[in-house]
């Protein structure tokens, strides 16, 4: 019998806070820890996203504003991708949000019923298998293989697509792993969705941070989101705002509907001034992607160099985002122990498998961190590995 839809036991929660809360209690108590397992950029908003936040708070603009999103944040989301993703929305197709998480929450559960089904890519972002599991909807989970650099292919989907799947949600780049989809692979899943009248939810949140060159390239090439395709991005990870929770949603006017009375009912705005400040990270914050991608670049080279040092592990190289998630398999070792035998030594990392069945055997890494800082975790997981191998 399937799961009702609203079922709470269904909600997993976010497991990274079992171990973020396990390294602080360490660390009251004397413990030298390398944290690795928040993905939170360590850099500061950028001082003029700042500034202008502080400006609209001294003039006062602290009261409602449409549900929507404020004029100026919409026309500033319509230029970035009209830019990024070479169409321009209608004003009707935009929704700001706190977050790019209430994004995944309403494109949801404005297309997907109790037992329809949902092809999502595992490992996950665990938000995903959450929610869908919560809805009542049907697990329909694909593989990922370092082999293919963790990339879907539509081989896979075009083996798990039915009559009865309602939408297939992408993550590019993703996260635990830092795969890229490749522009054939995107178009062909965008074309199959559209042969199978299912929907596309795409998480878009890493798609300013990549590396070799890599492109982004969004499933909403082909609708340019006016019939099936939701784009949701957000100002967390790229401008280092995740405590401003700012996002949006790109999707089909009745989409776009459904959620702003959902979220109307819910939540009324978006926090005014974090919009304003919204404005300003679009309109001038490309200086600030491209510093902190300088230093991502030199992080990604030292963490996977160190990894593939460590006794027992092989790391590939991300194409995106700021994880790296390498194979322990050599180690004899499940996930989950070898985390818990890391922490206890003094590195908290994630076990691949919070994100999914497909990662054992793997750890997530989030190497939002200084060089020196991975550096000295790496040493520390080597003296770690010289205890148990």
């Amino acid at each position: 019998m399937a799961p009702l839809a609203g079922d709470f036991s269904l909600l997993r929660g976010e497991p990274p806070l079992e171990y973020l809360a396990r390294a602080n209690q360490l660390q009251a108590q004397g413990k030298d820890m390398v944290r690795f397992e928040i993905g939170q950029p360590d850099f500061d908003t950028p001082e003029n996203v700042k500034n202008v936040a502080r400006e609209a708070l001294k003039e006062g603009f602290t009261h409602y504003v449409p549900s929507l999103g404020i004029p100026e944040l919409i026309e500033a989301i319509r230029d970035d991708i009209e830019k990024t993703r070479g169409f321009r929305p209608d004003k009707k197709q935009v929704m700001v949000l706190p977050g790019a998480k209430p994004g995944i929450f309403f494109g949801l559960m404005t297309t997907v019923a109790m037992g329809d089904e949902v092809i999502y890519q595992n490992p996950f972002y665990f938000q995903y298998d959450s929610l869908i599991g919560y809805m009542g909807a049907r697990k329909v989970e694909i593989p990922l293989y370092e082999k293919d650099e963790f990339r879907v292919t539509p081989e896979q989907i075009q083996e798990k697509i039915t009559g009865d799947t309602k939408l297939i949600l992408l993550n590019s780049p993703q996260n635990p792993t830092g795969g890229v989809l490749k522009k054939g692979d995107v178009e062909a899943i965008a074309e199959m969705a559209e042969e199978n009248d299912a929907y596309i939810l795409s998480d878009e949140i890493y798609s300013k941070m990549l590396y070799d060159g890599e492109k982004h390239h969004s499933p909403a090439y082909l609708d340019q989101c006016r019939e099936r395709t939701i784009i949701v991005d957000g100002f967390s990870k790229a401008y280092s705002m995740t405590g401003w929770r700012l996002g949006y949603m790109i999707a089909p006017e009745e989409i776009i509907h459904k959620t702003h009375n959902l979220f109307a009912d819910v939540a009324s705005c978006t926090t005014s001034f974090v919009q304003k400040g919204g404005v300003e990270a679009l309109k001038n914050g490309q200086g600030f992607v491209d510093h902190i991608m300088e230093h991502f670049t030199r992080r990604r080279e030292a963490v996977v160099k160190g990894l593939n040092e460590v006794p027992g592990f092989s790391c590939i190289y991300p194409k995106g985002a700021f994880y790296a998630f390498p194979n322990i398999k050599e180690t004899g070792m499940s996930s989950e122990e070898l985390a818990n035998h890391m922490i206890q030594e003094g590195v908290c990392l994630l076990p691949g498998t919070a994100f999914g069945s497909q990662g054992e055997g793997y750890l997530r890494l989030s190497y939002a961190r200084s060089v020196e800082e991975i550096n000295k975790g790496i040493e520390k997981m080597k003296t770690a590995m010289e205890k148990v191998l």
